[in-house]
């Protein structure tokens, strides 16, 4: 009998010992997804549309709370409400991520250049905002690397918007690439338009076909933080090689 207290002890205790870490594994998944829900929302750049900003191989976090919220800011899109609750509408000059109004489940992320309500337009691989010149001044320039691989120096320039917001550009084909020379864009009511830093490579809201204006809704939200980043090519998961692939200057800075 007293070897049988002694094994139904043990067994409660191993019973309660597995409950105990099943509890403390739901209450961090719960945290988790609060803080991805709410709060901030780890995404990683797989494109060059926004370089010089960020770089492919760079990790930030966005913040859901910038905006408010919207079905987009749930994980696939599950929530019990329509439109935007708390809502705070897009700065020009944001960095932001959105799901892409063509199939809303794509995240890009792009600037805000256009406001509801802008006409936007490119001639001569300028910027015009309400039929206004953005102003720009040369940088030195960047070094990139062409469709093989080799490196070029690319033109790189300091944009100033109409509200004060500086943000650096570059322009691999000079003032000549495709989409430098555009009709005039209106801004619908409730809309954005978004345009790229890598300006003659970046799928934006100049191409209506496959990205167009960006409906308020289809925000998911600011990109605030690089807290990684890796050399193009290289895997995160090797940390032996993190000395020689992880960008140390940029780790921990403002997205701008």
């Amino acid at each position: 009998m007293e070897r049988a207290s002694v094994k139904q002890a043990e067994n409660k205790k191993t019973d309660g010992g597995i409950l105990d870490t099943v509890k403390v594994v739901v209450q961090a998944l719960l945290i988790a997804l609060v803080v991805r829900t709410f709060l901030f929302q780890p995404f990683s750049i797989p494109s060059g549309s926004l370089i010089p900003t960020l770089l492919i191989g760079d990790y930030l976090f966005v913040s859901k709370y910038s905006y408010g919220y919207s079905r987009y800011s749930f994980p696939f899109g599950l929530a019990p409400f329509s439109g935007r609750v708390l809502a705070s509408e897009p700065q020009r000059g944001d960095v932001a991520v959105f799901k892409l109004p063509k199939d809303n489940s794509t995240d890009y992320i792009k600037r805000v250049i256009g406001l509801p309500g802008d006409t936007i337009q490119m001639m001569d691989g300028r910027l015009y905002i309400n039929g206004t010149l953005v102003q720009r001044e040369r940088l030195p320039d960047y070094t990139s690397r062409d469709l093989w691989g080799r490196e070029v120096a690319v033109p790189r320039y300091l944009e100033t918007l109409p509200n004060g917001v500086k943000h650096v550009i570059i322009e691999s084909e000079n003032d000549s690439g495709y989409w430098d020379n555009t009709y005039v864009y209106k801004v619908p009511p409730g809309h954005f338009f978004m345009m790229g830093d890598n300006r003659d490579n970046s799928t934006d809201s100049r191409d209506e076909n496959v990205v167009g204006y960006v409906p308020f809704d289809n925000f998911v939200g600011r990109a605030e933080i690089i807290f990684f980043s890796i050399v193009e090519g290289a895997q995160g998961w090797k940390v032996w090689e993190w000395p020689w692939t992880v960008r140390w200057d940029r780790l921990f800075t403002r997205v701008k």
